[in-house]
């Protein structure tokens, strides 16, 4: 099912606090401007307030330094048959981007001069390996997640900032259970905190699982989480605040309308599953910083946002996102979400 996901828009969130959205008598709601693009934008970061990097179908991958006012195209050149599902940006000018897909089509491309030139860093050489997702803890030492390979997940490694790129040693990752992958679906399957953590989410097998790591990569836990999988089920994204408080979103991307137990929440060492999910498949979660417990989900069929750290959800909205990110601001935080056909919105 990962090799059927395809997505593009992209949409700048300002979340109101809960105390000034009460006073106004209303929620959250999507305001929606013209990107320019007709991609599908799976890949999304969110740099500062000003600066937003996105990716996606079609070797697109797009840039704003303006708050989103303007955007400009950024990919790389001759990439037209490739899909960027994830994107990691630094500043207006650093960037590194995945393309996903089986063998070769899994590539990692990085630029230092704001998209004006790439460099490719790696080419996935091995035919079973389809890589779907990456994050790093800093601008130097990153990972990428590929499906399993000989019974166990593949992990890439970069301390450089995403110049050259190792296979790190599957000896202390836990066994793969059969049928088990992750989803490229928001580039949120791998996330990364501080330290040398790093978290990443399942399904797909008999149950859907969470690993995690301390030490940059080189050794792993795994936990199983109330989500349910399937074929095309699980857990599509997560997202932490911190090492102690995440969130994990998902459903099945086959049944879109219907996801009851598609939502769960990580407190004390364990997962539990949300009091009240969202209800349908969501396929990417982002933390709001400064508002404490608020936390935002976007699927194809809505968006949805808790406000007590993942424990009970609302939709607010029916249009369709793929990916959420999200900014401190000076006047408070900023998030952006990107979906199908070149939508940009801003939440306010």
């Amino acid at each position: 099912m990962r090799r059927l996901l395809t997505a593009v828009a992209v949409a700048a969130v300002v979340l109101p606090a809960p105390a000034a959205a009460s006073a106004a008598g209303s929620g959250p709601s999507w305001s929606l401007t013209p990107s320019g693009s007709e991609a599908r934008l799976r890949g999304l970061s969110v740099v500062s307030p000003r600066v937003v990097w996105a990716s996606g179908s079609s070797g697109t991958v797009l840039r704003t330094v303006d708050g989103g006012r303007h955007w400009s195209p950024a990919g790389p050149p001759g990439t037209e048959t490739l899909q960027f599902r994830d994107i990691e940006a630094f500043d207006a000018h650093h960037a590194v981007a995945l393309s996903i897909g089986t063998g070769a089509d899994s590539r990692v491309y990085r630029t230092a001069d704001g998209g004006r030139t790439w460099t490719e860093t790696f080419r996935n050489p091995d035919p079973a390996a389809f890589y779907d997702c990456l994050a790093f803890t800093d601008s130097r030492h990153g990972l990428a997640l590929s499906d399993p390979v000989d019974g166990a997940f593949r992990v890439l490694s970069t301390s450089d900032g995403g110049r050259s790129w190792s296979v790190l040693s599957p000896a202390r990752m836990p066994a793969a259970l059969p049928g088990e992958f992750a989803f490229a679906a928001s580039g949120t399957c791998l996330v990364a905190g501080t330290g040398g953590r790093y978290w990443f989410a399942t399904g797909g097998g008999s149950a859907a699982r969470v690993f995690s790591s301390k030490d940059h990569g080189r050794s792993w836990r795994v936990a199983t989480t109330p989500v349910p999988s399937g074929p095309s089920a699980g857990i599509y994204s997560l997202a932490f605040r911190d090492a102690a408080h995440g969130v994990a979103v998902g459903g099945d991307y086959a049944v879109p309308s219907e996801a009851p137990r598609g939502a769960a929440v990580f407190r004390d060492g364990r997962w539990t599953a949300a009091a009240v999910p969202p209800g349908e498949y969501r396929s990417g979660a982002a933390w709001v910083p400064g508002r404490g417990a608020g936390v935002l989900a976007v699927g194809p069929t809505g968006s949805s946002i808790s406000r007590d750290g993942g424990r009970t959800w609302t939709e607010f909205d029916g249009g369709s996102f793929d990916a959420v990110d999200c900014v401190a601001g000076r006047h408070g935080p900023v998030c952006w979400a990107s979906g199908e056909a070149g939508r940009l919105a801003v939440l306010s």
